[in-house]
């Protein structure tokens, strides 16, 4: 099972890129398309390269990845035509914070699980880390 994946923006690739909105962070160079894959394209017309790896649901009890688990379908289904790509960056102070604390913020203040939960079968979601990369 592959855990190392690659997001590479640029004018071909297996996801058209409908929209692209910069909210909170460093600019990422739009481009038409992306692909996601366990190879690294070696390609000069790349807008961009992000890499992430498969690693364990983090912020959540064991009754929410029970919940999550019940109700999420995988992504690579026939009626799945859209994906949402959503990079994050998280500085030292975040990493500085216990586990108990970041899930505060997602779970206790946030309600980040039970938010995505509303939307699970028809959003599949799937989270890729880089912090250990």
């Amino acid at each position: 099972m592959h855990r190392l994946f690659y997001f590479q923006g640029s004018s071909t690739g297996t996801w058209k890129v409908i929209d692209h909105k910069l909210l909170i962070c460093d600019n990422l160079p739009e481009c038409s398309h992306i692909t996601v894959s366990t190879q690294q394209i070696s390609d000069q017309k790349l807008a961009w390269t992000l890499k992430g790896i498969t690693s364990n649901t983090r912020y959540v009890n064991k009754a929410e990845k029970q919940q999550l688990l019940a109700k999420q379908e995988g992504l690579d289904r026939p009626e799945a035509t859209h994906a949402a790509i959503i990079p994050i960056r998280k500085n030292s102070e975040w990493w500085d914070l216990t586990q108990e604390e970041r899930r505060e913020i997602f779970e206790e203040a946030g309600h980040h699980t039970q938010i995505g939960l509303k939307y699970l079968p028809q959003i599949a979601r799937k989270l890729y880390h880089c912090r250990d990369l």
